[in-house]
Formats: C-alpha cells, structure tokens, sequence
C-alpha cells in the first residue's frame, strides 16, 4: 500500500488514531500527558499484517506525530518494535532518557 494513500485521523473522545485499510478499522489508542503521547494499543487484522500493511501505517502515524512538538512513548510492544527497526529514523521522536 501506497503511504499516500493511508489517512490517518486524530480521535480525540477515543483517545485513538484511525485509519480503513481494505474496508477494516485500524486503531492505536493512546494517553497524552503533558508533551508525550503514550502510544498503548495497536489493533489491526492479523491479515492486513501479513499483508504488508503495519509499517506503512506505522510510519505514516508516527510522521504524522513528527509534524506537532509532542514525543512518544511506545508502550505497545508491536510499535516499540517498529521505532527499534527504524531507530535513526524515529530517534528524535523518544522523549530525552527514553531507549527502546
């Protein structure tokens, strides 16, 4: 899937980032305190995984992300995962202290 083509939006009474990818609803529930966004809970299909379609999502979420002045803290163990494979990219995204 094409980056472009993933729309990420913002729900603020869910506390949850929101995308449809093939027709199915993609969640990453988060916390805000402060400067920090605390990402908690990633839900998607286990068929759109294998399809190729987490690290698309993933990197557009946290670009996303970069675009405002808040950090993140990956507290769900799939995108920890994400930001550990791509860590020169994401580097400037952990809070100061913050290793994953």
């Amino acid at each position: 899937m094409n980056h472009e083509e993933i729309i990420i939006t913002k729900n603020e009474f869910l506390r949850q980032f929101e995308a449809v990818l093939k027709d199915e609803l993609v969640t990453v529930e988060y916390s805000q305190q402060e400067r920090k966004i605390f990402l908690t809970k990633l839900t998607m299909p286990d068929h759109l995984k294998e399809e190729g379609f987490l690290d698309p999502f993933l990197d557009k979420l946290l670009a996303q992300i970069k675009e405002g002045t808040d950090r993140v803290v990956p507290t769900s163990p799939e995108i920890a995962k994400f930001i550990r494979k791509n860590r020169r990219k994401y580097k400037d995204l952990l809070p100061v202290g913050i290793n994953i």
